[in-house]
């Protein structure tokens, strides 16, 4: 220990005189306050901690969304009904019977489709994360707080969908939101298409096509959890659960 504090002074009274010692520098840069010789991080390392924040984050985020309540039990993640229904749910509940429990059954069977189907992106994540390189990891490192997700949302979102969207259509008449949501549209349209629905202002045939709605709407629900988890990292020390991360990190802090 003695000697490291030794090299330590040596170093602080020769850099000053030394200013193009650049080697010099990199060493002294070494030295922790602990007196241990540490290496500066490589640009490997920096992308290898990256890649692993991002599984962390990944794996955190989908084990929240898969369990029961994942999306309906979360104010901000719930799926709500869609907007043309949502327009219409006074006409809905006045004029097809049992309907405000049918608007309430399709939005949990939505919500239940969604979580069924939450683990279908995890692969098509950890393929991007692989396939990213050094460049772009040093960019999302010390790029905005939500790099990453940024990051992940252009390199996945199109694949995601593609998926992601077979997989919600069978969720959805797996849980019972397919059959929910011809209950509640089809007495809905009937009755909106009928002479006395036409005389009413703003009564219009729902169109919406559940599918694509809820495979949205599930998408941005992964993203947002995604992005906790990435601000978790960057911010708490305490979410840096390895050593690599903790000194990946540990350099975004200094930047701070």
């Amino acid at each position: 220990m003695k000697t490291y504090k030794l090299y330590f002074l040596i170093f602080a009274f020769t850099l000053p005189l030394c200013q193009g010692c650049e080697t010099l520098t990199n060493v002294a840069n070494t030295i922790g306050n602990s007196g241990v010789v540490s290496q500066p991080l490589t640009e490997g390392q920096i992308a290898n901690g990256l890649k692993e924040a991002l599984n962390v984050g990944i794996s955190n985020g989908v084990k929240t969304l898969v369990k029961k309540d994942g999306y309906f039990g979360n104010s901000l993640l719930k799926i709500l009904l869609p907007k043309q229904v949502k327009e219409a749910e006074k006409v809905i509940t006045k004029y097809v019977p049992n309907g405000q429990n049918l608007m309430n059954n399709l939005v949990l069977k939505m919500n239940r489709a969604a979580e069924d189907a939450a683990n279908e992106a995890t692969p098509i994540f950890k393929d991007a994360i692989t396939g990213m390189t050094i460049n772009d990891a040093k960019g999302i490192l010390f790029g905005a707080d939500s790099a990453a997700t940024s990051y992940l949302r252009t390199k996945t979102e199109s694949r995601l969908t593609a998926a992601y969207s077979p997989k919600i259509n069978n969720s959805l008449s797996k849980v019972g939101a397919t059959q929910a949501w011809k209950a509640l549209a089809d007495p809905y349209n009937k009755f909106a298409n009928s002479t006395v629905g036409k005389l009413i202002n703003g009564v219009q045939p729902i169109n919406s096509n559940l599918g694509n709605y809820v495979t949205q709407r599930a998408l941005s629900g992964l993203f947002f959890k995604v992005r906790e988890e990435e601000n978790k990292i960057r911010k708490n020390v305490s979410a840096r659960v390895t050593g690599l991360l903790q000194r990946v990190f540990g350099e975004l802090d200094k930047k701070r």
